[in-house]
């Protein structure tokens, strides 16, 4: 072997990366004087892209396989180099090795809450957050735009601008389209999916391209929240009245099954009185809009009269039915009648409102003349 021989030997390289990470994006082939020697392999796995640059200049870009380097497969580095070397003379370039593969689980989020105007809470603040994957399509152009010569190019030296970018344009969107707050859950496929395509043209810029953009929560302040919290537990107790009345019979039975707590009856009772005060004022409230100024009463309700016939009881009915049932003869002054308030069962003669009644009532006709 001669010496031109052995010196093109020294030169003779086998450029490739073998990525043990799961982060790096670019990775700067290694090699002294970054003198490469023509006819040198180059290898490119699945994934991968290998990017020349020469005097700071792009140049050729490989894909994945294996590649013996020469003057007739590198027609861009050549022109840029202007090569007038002999075929065994070795020439100055950067290598740098792109990774192609999809980076998953990239995260994104609003540093500060996004204000808005909902149609239902008014003036609400808002904060989001979710994940993102993207993928390298363009290696020249994110070694030119990004990385430029560095030597190692992992996601982290990345992710802050595009969280930044994501952030900003997801507050933009969600102000443009308008959606109250109670129904974003049910759009976030249609969200991420329509911001994914407006995103994309400023990726484009930096060789990439957004896989997948992804609304994990948006999420209301603490406090909207506990109101919602609060008035999803009154819808669920529904009916107030009802409520407190099942209420005040669970606190009966346990007295009837306790006996020797009779010390503890009144406190019960009390207990009692005062849940079904506050339940009336917490239905009152519920069902009566806040108005500003003063706030009229609750309209008063009609009275449920109950009547004793034939030893049962009948009812309940109202004014208009008693006095109808009276006219009809079903009930007379005999007739023992009861509704809340009384102590206890009285002939309808003997209650003011009800004997009044009475007197639109004709009296019995007369026996006939004999």
């Amino acid at each position: 072997m001669g010496l031109f021989d052995a010196i093109r030997g020294q030169f003779i390289d086998v450029i490739q990366w073998e990525d043990q990470t799961q982060d790096t994006i670019v990775w700067k082939f290694h090699r002294r004087d970054n003198a490469i020697k023509n006819g040198a392999q180059l290898i490119v796995r699945e994934s991968q892209k290998a990017v020349f640059l020469h005097e700071g200049q792009l140049g050729d870009v490989f894909g994945p396989g294996r590649v013996q380097l020469s003057t007739n497969n590198i027609p861009i580095l050549t022109s840029l180099s202007n090569w007038k070397y002999a075929f065994g003379a070795p020439f100055q370039c950067d290598v740098f090795f792109v990774s192609t593969r999809q980076f998953t689980d990239q995260k994104w989020g609003t540093r500060n809450p996004i204000m808005l105007r909902d149609p239902e809470f008014g003036p609400i603040r808002l904060r989001a957050f979710g994940s993102y994957c993207f993928q390298v399509v363009d290696a020249g152009t994110f070694v030119k735009q990004i990385s430029a010569t560095n030597s190692d190019f992992d996601t982290g030296s990345i992710v802050g601008q595009f969280r930044n970018m994501l952030a900003a344009r997801f507050a933009d969107a969600l102000g443009e389209l308008n959606i109250p707050a109670l129904d974003l859950a049910a759009n976030y496929n249609e969200m991420g999916d329509a911001l994914s395509e407006q995103l994309q043209p400023e990726f484009d810029e930096y060789g990439i391209k957004l896989t997948k953009f992804l609304i994990e929560n948006i999420s209301l302040p603490e406090e909207v929240e506990k109101a919602l919290d609060t008035r999803s537990s009154m819808g669920v107790l529904g009916n107030m009245n009802t409520y407190t009345q099942f209420k005040t019979a669970n606190a009966i039975g346990d007295m009837a099954n306790n006996p020797g707590g009779g010390g503890n009856m009144m406190g019960m009772f009390a207990g009692v009185n005062m849940g079904q005060t506050m339940g009336a004022a917490m239905q009152q409230g519920a069902q009566s809009p806040q108005q500003p100024g003063a706030v009229p009463p609750p309209l008063p309700q009609a009275a449920q009269w109950y009547a004793a016939q034939n030893g049962q009881q009948v009812g309940p009915f109202d004014q208009n039915g008693l006095a109808q049932r009276i006219q009809a003869g079903q009930i007379t002054r005999e007739t023992l009648l009861w509704k809340q308030g009384m102590a206890a069962w009285t002939a309808a003669g003997q209650i003011p409102e009800v004997a009044n009644l009475f007197g639109a009532v004709p009296p019995p006709l007369p026996p006939p003349v004999p």
